[in-house]
């Protein structure tokens, strides 16, 4: 009941976090790479040859996003949305009809950037500062969003393509953010969400506020980013070369495409029990066990023939999504808190972009040189697990220095 009280309460801010989540999809990966085959074949290009093109646009986002991204510390949510939605829908039209290599790299380049970068950048963080003991629920009904889009566009861009092809499609999702995404959000979140007196007392208190350059310097950033990393990473990597997989493993594409559903299906349900789990505990406090599922989805992927696999892949991929897409919208203000939260989440979403950049083109570097894709996906299995227990270790240097920070031991005392 608490929770429905909650999403009542706060309806409009919810709602607009969600529309901007879920209209980040035109700029992910799952949704670029259901034209990959006809550009491939539009271009002239290999498996290789596309995914180094899509690397190095989404490197140029992940370059530009630490500069860009500070607005959000300046602007508010819907002044940073009204500049960042036209941009994005700009995106959109450049690749319908583009004709040109140089011209596919811009549009790519400016969806990876408006739309997987600064559309949840600005979600996230405005979640982060409008809510404190219920930040972990509002960033998983608002990461809702991109669980919907993963369910929802990939169907949706199956039967648009098939009536004005894929070009075609790129207009409508053009006139999509244009025409009902960007009046709904303008409206949704035209005021800033106060602090109300009736919200509950945070269980746990925002670390002290670092900025940028101390974060930079600080290693448990580094080690963070071992882990917050990988999700992307591999989520990426499999569906951007998807169409390749379905056919080494001879398998319907159109049951594939189901699978996403199901994946999204599990995302949803983990998004809700993190966020909870979150508001309870800690973000800090699930970081070691988050990627377990992840790593388990990769070794039934890369071991089995069957297209169960699939369905149970994107089941345990699911779970750990929902996981780490509420986890990594809470945490940040937990170990640096919120004053200059924009410029570090910024940074922190350029590397994850990053992340998703190196992983297209890497895998199809190995791929074109005869390198088993599926041993590939084993071994990105095995890192989640490597990694696990290192978040463990994180996870208490992360709590003794907070505990430090706030003039208390880390240990019991008699």
């Amino acid at each position: 009941m608490m929770f429905f009280t909650f999403l009542r309460d706060n309806a409009r801010w919810l709602a607009g976090g969600f529309l901007l989540t879920l209209f980040s999809s035109f700029g992910q990966t799952f949704f670029i790479s259901l034209s990959a085959g006809q550009i491939r074949a539009e271009y002239g290009l290999s498996h290789g040859g596309f995914g180094t093109l899509y690397m190095v646009a989404t490197l140029a986002s992940a370059l530009t996003l630490p500069k860009f991204g500070q607005i959000v510390d300046r602007y508010s949510a819907r002044t940073v949305a009204l500049i960042i939605m036209p941009l994005l829908a700009a995106a959109a039209l450049l690749m319908a009809v583009s004709s040109h290599i140089v011209v596919l790299a811009v549009s790519i380049y400016m969806l990876r950037l408006f739309g997987q970068g600064m559309m949840t950048h600005n979600a996230f963080t405005a979640m982060a500062r409008w809510f404190s003991a219920q930040r972990g629920r509002a960033v998983s009904v608002v990461t809702l969003g991109h669980n919907v889009g993963e369910a929802v566009f990939p169907l949706l861009f199956v039967l648009v393509a098939g009536l004005v092809g894929w070009r075609g499609s790129w207009v409508v999702a053009a006139l999509a953010l244009a025409l009902v995404a960007l009046p709904a959000v303008g409206a949704l979140i035209a005021v800033e969400r106060a602090p109300r007196a009736n919200d509950p007392v945070a269980r746990k208190v925002d670390a002290p506020d670092w900025t940028r350059g101390q974060v930079i310097r600080d290693p448990m950033f580094y080690l963070l980013l071992m882990g917050v990393m990988a999700p992307g990473f591999i989520g990426t990597t499999i569906f951007f070369h998807q169409v390749y997989l379905v056919e080494l493993r001879g398998w319907s594409i159109e049951i594939f495409a189901v699978s996403f559903t199901f994946m999204a299906a599990m995302t949803v349900t983990f998004a809700l029990v993190s966020g909870q789990l979150i508001d309870r505990f800690s973000a800090v406090a699930i970081l070691p066990g988050f990627l377990v599922p992840l790593g388990a989805a990769c070794l039934v992927l890369g071991s089995f023939d069957g297209q169960w696999s699939a369905f149970a892949f994107m089941g345990l991929l699911g779970i750990s999504y929902g996981f780490s897409s509420t986890l990594f919208g809470a945490l940040w203000p937990e170990v640096y808190g919120l004053k200059h939260l924009g410029s570090i989440r910024a940074l922190t979403v350029a590397i994850m972009v990053f992340a998703t950049a190196m992983g297209p083109g890497l895998t199809g570097f190995l791929i074109d040189r005869g390198v088993s894709y599926p041993a590939q996906i084993v071994a990105m299995g095995l890192y989640c697990f490597v990694t696990s227990f290192l978040m463990t270790y994180v996870a208490a240097r992360v709590r003794v220095r907070a505990l430090k920070a706030a003039g208390l031991s880390a240990t019991p005392r008699a």
